[in-house]
């Protein structure tokens, strides 16, 4: 029997956001600033809950956590989208194409686990009050995160084993700007329907059980708040508002993209983008924004960090280190 001789592909061409090279510097500047601001927002989150004690909560541990997150999420491609921006052939190797679809299906992984997460502490927090601080012990805390990430890891593993043994010996050019897996797949030498319908089965099951999760317990919950009226309970409405607002911000193009099976490239790399740079910026904006607490610690952090002439002097000190 002749074999087929297949000439293993080394590197594929990301086609990216725009075939504009006009529109290539406007974009450059765009994504940086959103990137930094994704970077610093989330920073300043992480920041603020561990140097703040009232905020040593597990709703707040969660929260840093989550942000900690975001800025993987977001730190997997964009550095790169944003280098690709400034030359003309966006080039990348094969091996560093199979770590893109590992680490965007570890990070949103964890993050709809994660989610799933915070709601269980607001149902606890909300319908058993008395008993929160037993059932959200600090060892509790941690082992919803770590959960959390072992998802992510099973996920992304069987994601990766659908593509890692494929043979890729002709197109090379994927249609965004990263390494998505049901765009590359696509690109392999045999037929990839079966493949195509593990994936999706495999994403799909995670991303509907996490938010058909999510979904039952913020009903249970606004049910719980609607039959109260206390003070307390408008408190809770405002921070189940921010939950609900990220979760749909999130899985909204999850679901879509790995879900429906209709959507055009276009519409996914848009979507892509809002899930890798635009979520994680809106993140710490609904969470701060809408929280007192939050923005009251951030005040006290303000004041011994950047009292006038401290910045000069810490700069200078930098500088003067950097020297040496």
């Amino acid at each position: 029997m002749n074999e087929t001789n297949y000439s293993q592909v080394t590197e594929f061409v990301l086609l990216g956001l725009s075939s504009s090279q006009e529109l290539q510097p406007f974009l450059f500047v765009i994504f940086s600033l959103l990137y930094i601001a994704v970077l610093l927002g989330n920073f300043l989150i992480i920041l603020t809950v561990t140097s703040d004690a009232h905020l040593h909560t597990p709703m707040y541990f969660l929260l840093a956590n989550l942000s900690f997150v975001d800025i993987c999420v977001a730190s997997f491609a964009t550095p790169k989208m944003i280098a690709d921006l400034l030359v003309g052939r966006k080039t990348i190797s094969f091996d560093a194409c199979l770590a893109q679809i590992f680490f965007v299906h570890l990070f949103t992984g964890s993050e709809m686990v994660l989610l799933v997460s915070m709601a269980y502490d607001r149902y606890v927090a909300i319908c058993k009050p008395l008993h929160y601080m037993t059932i959200m012990s600090r060892c509790t805390c941690i082992v919803l995160v770590l959960i959390s990430w072992c998802v992510g890891f099973i996920h992304t593993t069987s994601q990766l084993a659908f593509t890692v043994n494929l043979p890729f010996c002709g197109p090379n050019e994927v249609d965004s700007f990263f390494c998505d897996l049901p765009l590359v797949t696509k690109l392999a030498c045999i037929d990839t329907y079966v493949v195509s319908l593990l994936i999706v089965a495999d994403s799909g099951f995670l991303s509907m059980s996490s938010f058909l999760l999510l979904v039952v317990s913020y009903t249970v919950i606004l049910i719980t708040v609607r039959n109260r009226s206390s003070a307390s309970m408008a408190k809770a409405r405002s921070t189940l508002t921010a939950h609900i607002t990220v979760v749909t911000l999130f899985f909204g193009p999850c679901i879509f993209i790995y879900v429906w099976p209709f959507s055009s490239y276009s519409v996914d790399k848009v979507l892509a983008v809002f899930y890798t740079i635009f979520t994680p910026i809106l993140n710490p904006v609904i969470y701060t924004l809408r929280n007192k607490e939050v923005k009251a610690a951030m005040s006290k952090l303000k004041s011994p960090y950047l009292k006038p002439g401290q910045v000069s002097a810490v700069v200078i000190n930098v500088l003067f280190l950097g020297t040496k």
